[in-house]
């Protein structure tokens, strides 16, 4: 099994998956990021992209995010354009990086934001970012400089986070300030700790 000691980490857009992350590196544990993966494939796919979406959505050679996310949040059948390219290129070079961690036989974070979307990994210890729904919106909208209209189209896009939060096997509760998340995440520590117990941390 390629994902033998891989914990996904997801949650919904704006939820704090960058800022747990970053926690959890403290840790010393190796973080695998989706959406960073995902950014070097999407430049790598510009020819691509101009082609399934056209010329307009590229920009000096590169992939104008700003104005295909504005396509694709809209639109879910671009948007499922869009995911059957990448989506598969994701796995693959995600699969690369997992090759060296399962080498190290410790436990290692797989930050997927669409785990329970594509159902597209075989990773059975899920780890979820939670917030409400209201402060999801309003981070979106500080973060990305976003529209009510347009924060909430992301938003939509994905699966609800209630219902996600119902299927993880563990909740990181970031509706709080930072010094809550870090109790938060040295307990999900705490948790790993104990399923891997000859592990050192």
């Amino acid at each position: 099994m390629s994902f033998a000691n891989a914990i996904a980490l997801t949650g919904g857009i704006a939820t704090g998956k960058s800022s747990v992350c970053s926690l959890l590196q403290l840790y010393g544990f190796q973080i695998i990021d989706a959406d960073k993966v995902a950014h070097q494939i999407l430049d790598q796919q510009s020819a691509q992209i101009a082609t399934l979406f056209g010329d307009a959505y590229i920009k000096e050679s590169k992939v104008d995010r700003k104005k295909l996310g504005s396509l694709v949040f809209t639109d879910k059948q671009e948007r499922q354009k869009l995911e059957n390219l990448l989506h598969p290129l994701i796995k693959s070079e995600i699969q690369q990086h997992t090759a060296f961690c399962e080498s190290k036989e410790v436990p290692y974070i797989v930050d997927i934001p669409l785990f329970f979307e594509t159902k597209n990994y075989e990773i059975d210890e899920v780890a979820m970012v939670y917030c409400t729904k209201d402060q999801q919106l309003a981070r979106l909208i500080e973060r990305e400089g976003l529209t009510a209209d347009e924060a909430q189209s992301r938003i939509n896009a994905q699966m609800d986070i209630d219902a996600k939060k119902a299927l993880a096997s563990f909740v990181i509760d970031n509706t709080k300030n930072l010094k809550h998340l870090q109790a938060e995440v040295e307990r999900f520590v705490d948790y790993i700790k104990e399923k891997y117990p000859n592990i050192k941390i």
